[in-house]
């Protein structure tokens, strides 16, 4: 989709010359001659960037890019809490105005004549971090709508900077002894060869400051440094010096994400670098948010294992694995025994203390490569990948005599024994059955080994299948008692029994 861009000057030759330009790098074009009508404009048609001249008729280009950032401070219906970029375009360059626009907000600044090159380079860079940034606030708000995060507590840390010359710079060690001396960022500076060792901790910025005469050898570090694992999150400042205009703009399009065309300038850089350390940490904040969303969703709160959500796609890429190697994988449904009971005579805090133990048990005695979630209730399943029916039906008469033999401890140091029931299904390479196909076996093995007396395995392959609900004959209704004759004799309704014996309940009946 093509990005809007809102152009605001009072001059219509600037105007219309911006608006040639960017129309010929394919963005959408608006205007104001006003900041009061930029700012009707944002209302109207969302802009994706502003660019604004540093005097208006009515207001700074300084003023309107506070009244922009308050908007998006005070949000609204309509109004995206993530900021509008707004670069600033000045008519001659002078440093302290330069260092002005930047500390009133602007994301950039821009000076007369215009290098196309660079203009749009910067143009780009901003509106993928735009991009990047609301895509990441929109899958936060997501979470907040659904109660799965609070607002946190921002807490201002002092921030790591390594700073990278590619050659003899004196320059630029003035600069970092300067910076050290004014911030408390933790600043360190260090040679092109040492710009991508990993130090334990990745630093929030990168600054990578070509030397005078240089040919762009920092241009080759910007990708390296956006692919290693250790700066591949830092957000990245590269320091062009004024004849380095190529250079700067290709800087853009190689990953970084702030532009210095004018040399080392620490008055400057101290700008730059607090607003690229305080975007890169909340954009730190809100991947952390979405991974803990990711988790949530997909973790049982209680156990801390994964539930079903997880477990049934994590299934299928086992059965097709085990399809691929021409190997068998298991599946265990394990049902607490009399769990209602527990419930009912300790209390729900005691059941909640019976699930994570059992929880922890199963992690603590079976291996790394296999699925344990929480199915539902007081039912677990283990996916076991690469075993056989009889490692499985071992693993399975383990963990049930492992149940039984050691107590669990309730709140209030009681301790009382809980037992478990298991049916197990194996799937074989040979045959096409589905893991949905293994968990009803399973089930049906489970429901077996409840009415074998509980605390025991069942093998799926040694019960028989019950018949499906609608091929099931329901029974004639009872006839109406006559009172002559003495009354019906009550008849059960037949059972199928397993070969092995095990009688399965009719369907309907509890398994607790």
């Amino acid at each position: 989709m093509t990005s809007r861009i809102l152009v605001v000057d009072a001059v219509p030759t600037n105007r219309i010359i911006l608006r040639v330009k960017l129309s010929a790098a394919y963005y959408e074009v608006v205007q104001a001659t006003s900041g009061q009508a930029a700012l009707a404009m944002l209302r109207k048609s969302a802009p994706d960037l502003v660019i604004a001249a540093a005097d208006l008729p009515d207001m700074s280009g300084r003023a309107l890019c506070a009244a922009i950032r308050h908007k998006a401070q005070a949000g609204g219906p309509n109004q995206s809490s993530v900021p509008v970029p707004v670069v600033i375009m000045h008519t001659q360059d002078d440093p302290g105005e330069r260092l002005a626009s930047l500390a009133a907000g602007a994301d950039d600044v821009l000076t007369r004549p215009i290098d196309d090159v660079v203009m749009l380079a910067r143009l780009r860079s901003l509106l993928r971090a735009r991009d990047a940034e609301a895509e990441l606030q929109l899958r936060d708000d997501t979470r907040r709508a659904l109660g799965l995060a609070e607002h946190s507590a921002e807490f201002a840390m002092p921030g790591r900077v390594r700073i990278v010359s590619t050659g003899v710079h004196p320059e630029v060690r003035a600069m970092v002894n300067r910076l050290q001396q004014r911030s408390d960022d933790h600043i360190e500076f260090v040679d092109a060869d040492d710009a991508l060792r990993d130090t334990g901790r990745a630093p929030d910025v990168v600054v990578v400051a070509e030397a005078p005469g240089g040919l762009g050898e920092g241009l080759a570090l910007l990708p390296q440094l956006r692919a290693n694992r250790a700066t591949r999150q830092s957000a990245l400042i590269y320091i062009a010096q004024p004849d380095q205009r190529r250079e700067a703009a290709s800087a853009l399009d190689l990953g970084a994400n702030d532009l210095m065309i004018t040399g080392p300038d620490v008055d400057e850089l101290t700008i730059r670098l607090k607003k690229q350390i305080a975007r890169k940490r909340t954009n730190d904040r809100l991947r952390a948010n979405m991974r803990d969303g990711l988790r949530a969703a997909v973790i049982d709160p209680l156990t801390g294992l994964y539930n079903r959500r997880y477990a049934l796609p994590h299934m299928s890429r086992m059965a097709e694995q085990a399809q691929r190697m021409r190997r068998p994988y298991a599946l265990l449904l394990a049902d607490l025994d009399y769990f209602k009971q527990v419930n009912d005579d300790y209390g729900h805090t005691a059941g909640d203390a019976v699930l994570v133990t059992l929880a922890q048990r199963l992690k603590d005695n079976l291996r790394a490569a296999d699925l344990i979630a929480r199915w539902g209730g007081e039912e677990f399943l283990v996916a076991m990948p690469d075993t056989d029916r009889r490692s499985a039906q071992r693993t399975a008469e383990r963990l049930c005599a492992l149940m039984a033999k050691h107590p669990v401890t309730l709140p209030g140091d009681r301790r009382i024994t809980v037992t478990l029931s298991i049916g197990v299904a194996i799937g074989l390479p040979s045959t096409d059955d589905t893991p949905v196909d293994l968990i009803s076996r399973a089930d049906q093995a489970l429901y077996a080994a409840k009415n074998k007396g509980r605390n025991t395995v069942v093998m799926s392959d040694t019960v028989m299948a019950l018949p499906s609900p609608e091929k099931r004959k329901p029974l004639p209704p009872a006839p109406k008692p006559n009172p002559r004759l003495a009354p019906p004799v009550e008849i059960e309704q037949a059972r199928d029994t397993g070969t092995d014996g095990a009688t399965i309940p009719p369907w309907g009946l509890s398994r607790t």
